[in-house]
Order: structure tokens, then C-alpha cells, then sequence
């Protein structure tokens, strides 16, 4: 009898994977069997039951030793198959990024035609802001951040003395009264901030620079050549200026000149680390992830 992995997912995940209608779970249960192994889909509220066995989950923390979890790299059909459900513990966070690997007319329109998918005909500009895009819990300081958010702002606004700030909430994010209210005191305090929901597309293309924890919006502002300063761990840490490495004064100071070599960084960071589920070598790809773990041969 074959060992069998179980895939936890969220309802509506599920019924597509089961449907066959799900173009990355396909692959990775024809992975998964052509190693010999059985493949069940459960509803992901059965992760509080008793477990034991292998297990693939989304997004989530891993139940078990025997337990990987996959999640999307930012945008579809990138994904990750990994250890941890946190991004700053992957392969790719750990990894060493080379840009003399990468070809430079391959990124060149590699970068290029996503940016043009991702957000249509936006340009990039530089209109002299900063783009702080927030996610939530901003008054807590978790242990992944060099800051709390709150204090990420009071920085910002400390080192760069004379640009306006962009303070973006995140539209999914539920934020109490009383981060509404500390975030409506720096407006009051500043006359160059302004506070906004959401409108990522629109503040991202324009600004100088971004400074975030570890919000997606400051991976795709690489697509638009945005310098990024981060107070939190991720995975995307390579060519930005990392707070924890550098100290909150060397890396706002130093984060407005930087001029990484974004595109080739993007190649690699998709295309080399991740498993782009659109691609004829995608299952090879998962099928790597899974030799590694042991889960085949």
C-alpha cells in the first residue's frame, strides 16, 4: 500500500484541485504519484484534528516534521514549496544572488512584459515622495521586525527630512481605532504626510523610494526600479537595504541612491528560485522540491 500525502486547503481551493481545474495542484499530485505516493485533498479545517503522516499545506505553519507547505511567490504562477510557512526561512532568503548569472536581455523583457501583465501601461517616474506601504498590527513590534510599523514612520520621517510620505494601508488589513488615530497624529504633526488605503498602483510607479517591514508591494516596486529599506525579514532581502543588517540610520540613509540591478534580481528571483507553474519544467521543478524533502526518489 502506498504512503499517501494529504493536501490541506481552503474549501474553494480544494473543489478546483479535485475538479482537476487547479493548473499547480495538478502538477503536483502527477508529481507526487509518479514517485509512488497517494494523494488525498482535505478541507484545511482538519488541520486542528490528530495527524500524522505527510502533509502539504497553504500557507500555513507545518503541523508535522512531515509536513510542507507551498505558498504563491507574490503573483501567479510563481510558487514555493517549502519547509516553513515563513519567507524569510526559505531557500531563496538564504541563497546568494549573482547578477552576473543572469543574461541581461532576458530579464530586460522578462521584467518588462510583467510589469506591463501586472500593471498596464504605469511608467515609472520620480516625483520626489516616499512610499510607506503598511500591513497590519502596526503598533506591535513582532519578532521578524527591527520596529514596530509605528516606529518604522517616526524613522522615516526622522532620516529623510524634507520628501513627503505615502503612508499606504493595507485594504485587507482590519486596523483598531487606535491605529487609525496614531497614523491621522502623524498627518497632524506633518504636513508632508498623507495617509491612504490601498492605491498601491498608484503611489508605487511615482515615488523616490519605499520603505516597508516586508510588505509584497516592495517586491514589485523592483519592477519599477524602487529602492527598497526594509525593517522586516523576507525572502526578496538581497538587493535591498536590510534594517537588520545595516542599523535604521545606515539603511534609510543609504536607500535613496541605491541602484540595484533589478531586472536580472526579478529573472532570478522568479524564474531560477521559484516554480513558475506556467513553464514545461514546472513539475521537474516540484519534483526537486520533494527529493529534497525525501518524499521521492
Amino acid at each position: 500500500m502506498s504512503e499517501c500525502v494529504t493536501i490541506f486547503l481552503e474549501p474553494e481551493m480544494k473543489a478546483s484541485a479535485e475538479a482537476g481545474q487547479h493548473n499547480f495542484l495538478g502538477k503536483v499530485e502527477r508529481v507526487l504519484r509518479r514517485g509512488g505516493l497517494d494523494v488525498s485533498f482535505a478541507d484545511e479545517a482538519r488541520r486542528n484534528e490528530p495527524f500524522s503522516g505527510r502533509a502539504l499545506v497553504h500557507m500555513w505553519e507545518p503541523m508535522t516534521a512531515d509536513t510542507l507547505v507551498m505558498r504563491r511567490v507574490y503573483a501567479y504562477p510563481f510558487w514555493a514549496i517549502e519547509a516553513s510557512d515563513k519567507r524569510w526561512e526559505w531557500n531563496v532568503a538564504r541563497a546568494v544572488f549573482d547578477p552576473e548569472s543572469v543574461n541581461g536581455h532576458k530579464a530586460a523583457r522578462f521584467a518588462n512584459n510583467w510589469r506591463k501583465r501586472m500593471f498596464g501601461e504605469a511608467a515609472s517616474s520620480r516625483e520626489g515622495y516616499v512610499y510607506v506601504p503598511l500591513q497590519g498590527r502596526i503598533s506591535e513590534r513582532r519578532s521578524f521586525q527591527a520596529a514596530s510599523p509605528l516606529e518604522m514612520i517616526e524613522a522615516v520621517l526622522d532620516a529623510d527630512s524634507e520628501r513627503p510620505v505615502v503612508i499606504g494601508m493595507h485594504p485587507k488589513e482590519l486596523y483598531s481605532v487606535s491605529d487609525i488615530d496614531a497614523l491621522e497624529k502623524f498627518e497632524h504633526r506633518f504636513e508632508r504626510v498623507t495617509v491612504v488605503m490601498g492605491q498601491m498602483g498608484r503611489y508605487l510607479p511615482a515615488c523616490d523610494y519605499v520603505v516597508s517591514q516586508n510588505s509584497g508591494a516592495a517586491f514589485f516596486g523592483y519592477f519599477f526600479g524602487k529602492p527598497a529599506a526594509l525593517f522586516g525579514k523576507i525572502d526578496f532581502h538581497h538587493i535591498a537595504a536590510n534594517v537588520h543588517d545595516l542599523g535604521v540610520e545606515e539603511a534609510l540613509g543609504r536607500v535613496a541612491e541605491m541602484r540595484p540591478d533589478f531586472e536580472r534580481y526579478l529573472w532570478w528571483f522568479w524564474q531560477e528560485m521559484s516554480i513558475n507553474a506556467g513553464r514545461d519544467e514546472a513539475e521537474a521543478q516540484i519534483a526537486s522540491r520533494f527529493q529534497t524533502a525525501g518524499w521521492i526518489a
